[in-house]
């Protein structure tokens, strides 16, 4: 099985669900808390995990989005069915791991509700990302100082005095 590396967790799965290719964050998400390394029959273990995500309906349609939680982090699990060409490669699934952004559905709304433009809300978006102020300009291409005039008016907009009250304000409303 080749293993490299990504933002996001991947794995190619046959028509019986067996991983055939999956990159290094795939499997330190459906491991954890165990280390890779120590697993023995890695391929079994991750064709368990799969097959634990997805239900009956789901392995029918091969076609899914599953929830569920590595430790203490929620992940989006997004199957989609691949068209074989006759290349000889039988694939029949390719499964995307994605950490779950908690607050990103709220800030949406949030962003209605609070009347935020739209570099306010990208500013917000990066922040809930986890980023500093100077990662958050460097992503913007814009000042460090742009980007706390920014945040200062969507805490006046939210009614919040700290870039954690923004936070909280977008995950728990």
């Amino acid at each position: 099985m080749a293993i490299g590396t990504s933002d996001s967790g991947w794995l190619f799965l046959d028509p019986a669900l067996n991983p055939v290719a999956c990159n290094t964050e795939a499997v330190q998400i459906l491991a954890f808390p165990n280390v890779p390394e120590r697993i023995k029959r890695l391929n079994v273990f991750l064709s368990d995990k799969v097959r634990s995500l997805v239900d009956q309906q789901s392995r029918e349609s091969l076609n899914f989005v599953k929830e569920f939680k590595s430790g203490k982090r929620r992940y989006h699990c997004r199957g989609f069915r691949l068209e074989n060409h006759g290349d000889g490669v039988r694939l029949s699934v390719a499964v995307l791991l994605e950490r779950h952004s908690s607050g990103a559905g709220a800030l949406s709304e949030m962003s209605k509700h609070f009347d935020l433009t739209e570099r306010e809300r990208e500013t917000v978006e990066l922040l809930l990302q986890g980023l500093t102020s100077k990662e958050i300009a460097a992503r913007m291409d814009i000042s460090p100082n742009t980007v706390k005039a920014f945040l200062r008016l969507v805490m006046v907009k939210m009614g919040v005095s700290t870039r954690s009250g923004i936070v909280g304000r977008i995950i728990r409303p």
